[in-house]
């Protein structure tokens, strides 16, 4: 691997979709870099009045937080969720999408859209369920789109979303450049 080489992954789709769980899980065993969901972060210390300022906050913190851990080159870092899911939130509880959040780069290497076939739990800070996931989904998928981001669809049962993201991780970083002997 050419030295200094990083994988930045990163992890959207809506919620109850095991993001969280598999970033966890495969930031372990694969020896990565975990940023973790600041809006998250947000909702629990702060509360969930996600007011467009406090999304744009979130977006800049966790933004901070992912520049530097990308300081430090890890072989691989997995972000669970960043600018385009904040953006979507804001799509989704203003009606509109944010000039300033639009502007904030996306800048993952891969992204890992995790499918919305999977139940729906309440854990306090989420709040998209029944139709609102879908139209959730649809904002963000919209999102990716405007910025020009194809991702790699993660779907079925917590077994087979763990072996797609697996896969998916380990293709990546068998790819990278090898050095010469």
């Amino acid at each position: 691997m050419v030295a200094g080489a990083v994988v930045h992954v990163c992890f959207v789709g809506v919620e109850s979709t095991g993001k969280t769980r598999l970033a966890e899980r495969l930031a372990r065993r694969l020896g990565g870099v975990l940023i973790p969901e600041y809006g998250r972060e947000h909702a629990e210390t702060i509360g969930t009045d996600f007011t467009p300022e406090a999304l744009r906050s979130i977006a800049r913190i966790h933004a901070q937080r992912r520049a530097a851990l990308l300081a430090t080159r890890p072989r691989l870092l997995i972000e669970d969720t960043d600018v385009v899911m904040t953006a979507a939130w804001f799509r989704m509880l203003h009606g509109r999408r944010d000039a300033e959040l639009s502007a904030l780069p996306a800048s993952a290497d891969l992204y890992l859209l995790f499918a919305p076939d999977t139940p729906w739990v309440a854990d306090g800070t989420r709040q998209f369920v029944g139709r609102d996931r879908l139209l959730f989904q649809a904002a963000i998928e919209d999102e990716m789109a405007a910025r020009n981001i194809e991702p790699v669809q993660i779907m079925g049962n917590w077994h087979q979303r763990e072996n797609q993201v697996h896969a998916a991780l380990t293709h990546r970083l068998d790819s990278l450049p090898q050095t010469a002997p």
